[in-house]
């Protein structure tokens, strides 16, 4: 099972273990080393597709590139750490008892022109809920969940997220025949705890992926990315696992040998061992009974963001021309296109600035948004939104951050020529993240 669940799509232009190879063998050489026969042929082609999804940057999973020291007393090695649990976990008896409660969930990043693939696990089957990993979710527009025992896919409304924990849930109505995972106690789990780890590895949907081993540290601090969007976290408190965690197995399920979920597979690699990374369950249900309930705060957000689709420089400064020359340092390439929208995320320093002292530069514009229909172009300077003076980059994506989507704002800039524009915008719902 691989995760390769990096987090798919934040643009960088702010738009307002080793595995247990004597059980799972890396190549077709071994196949009577699987628990079964079918297992043997699923696995190894999910190996082969797995090559084929993560070049293509399907599958989404979070690389680690480092890992602080477990808290004293709490690591082993896995080969120490299994020691002593043979037969402790009945890999198939596990994987029945998951799977009815797993779904392929599949982000549509309109604005980067790609899609993501992950896993989500159900968490209350009346209510539709679906706990899964945010990075999943990240710069989606539209999402859908497809529960692995029906193959039917059904969009999915996100409820909310939380980017520093990294945890999203999701919501589907009208779905019969949903059935939710039993949850375990993660405060119970141990260094050594044999787990199974269950995932949509590469994005190839189908019947999950599984990948068997044991908890190997905990309270972990990691920090990990998504090399495709330049998405950089910090995770703290992880659960450290030997199961082969790979792309696409990102917001899976963690289960014990009674078929508990007691984590959400999030992240992989690091170091000279390659380990697996989980969130603990106890969190995330915490921040989704947050977002079930409605409650914002620093961290979570309540639904889709409110967005006015432009794409700004990486600056904190007042003065427009000083954005654009940090975002030139940054970027190295000036734009000649002049007016017009874009479909994609992929930005330059315009070529010509509107002559404003203060407020956020417009790098591009994307088609279809609020920005555009009111006729905001590249080189444009955001002076005011919803009457509130504009004096950064960051300020204008702060302020709109108030708004709900569906709401109106007068918008406020001025155009390189020096003209002075204003129009009545009706904000977008954006992406996730």
């Amino acid at each position: 099972m691989h995760e390769d669940d990096s987090v798919a799509g934040e643009s960088p232009a702010s738009p307002a273990g080793p595995s247990d190879d004597s059980t799972f063998p890396a190549g077709p050489s071994d196949d009577s080393t699987f628990p079964s026969p079918s297992w043997a042929k699923a696995l190894l082609i999910y190996l082969v597709v797995a090559a084929l999804a993560a070049a293509a940057g399907v599958g989404t999973t979070l690389a680690v590139q480092h890992a602080t020291a477990a808290r004293p007393g709490a690591s082993q090695t896995p080969r120490d750490a299994a020691a002593g649990q043979p037969g402790a976990m009945n890999d198939e008896a596990v994987y029945d008892e998951v799977e009815p409660g797993i779904v392929d969930v599949t982000s549509n990043l309109r604005y980067l022109q790609e899609t993501a693939e992950g896993t989500g696990f159900v968490i209350d089957a009346a209510a539709g809920l679906v706990l899964t990993n945010n990075h999943v979710i990240d710069g989606a527009t539209n999402v859908t969940v497809t529960p692995v025992l029906s193959g039917k896919s059904y969009p999915a409304r996100v409820l909310g997220y939380d980017l520093t924990d990294d945890v999203a849930l999701l919501q589907v109505r009208g779905v019969t025949g949903l059935k939710a995972v039993t949850l375990g106690d993660s405060s119970h789990v141990r260094v050594g705890t044999p787990v199974l780890a269950i995932g949509n590895e590469a994005g190839q949907g189908g019947s999950p992926t599984v990948a068997p081993g044991v908890i190997s540290s905990l309270e972990r601090t990691i920090v990990a990315d998504d090399q495709s969007s330049g998405l950089t976290e910090i995770l703290h408190d992880m659960m450290q696992t030997n199961a082969d965690i790979r792309p696409g197995d990102s917001g899976g399920p963690l289960a014990d040998a009674a078929g508990r979920v007691i984590g959400i597979n999030t992240a992989a690699g690091g170091g000279t061992v390659y380990s697996g990374y989980a969130i603990p369950i106890n969190q995330a249900l915490s921040i989704a009974r947050r977002i079930e309930a409605g409650q914002p705060g620093a961290r979570i957000q309540i639904g889709l963001p409110a967005f006015l689709g432009v794409l700004l420089p990486d600056s904190t400064s007042a003065d427009p021309r000083r954005q654009a020359s940090q975002e030139l340092r940054q970027t190295g390439t000036v734009s000649n296109s002049g007016s017009g929208c874009s479909s994609g995320d992929t930005t330059a320093v315009p070529g010509s600035i509107a002559p404003a002292r203060s407020g956020a530069l417009v790098d591009g514009v994307l088609c279809g948004t609020a920005a555009a229909t009111a006729g905001v172009s590249a080189g444009d300077v955001i002076t005011s939104i919803g009457r509130q003076a504009v004096t950064s980059p960051g300020s204008l994506t702060a302020i709109v951050n108030r708004y709900r989507p569906g709401s109106k704002a007068p918008l406020a800039w001025v155009s390189p020529g020096g003209s002075r524009h204003t129009a009545m915008v009706t904000l977008d719902a954006g992406p996730a993240g």
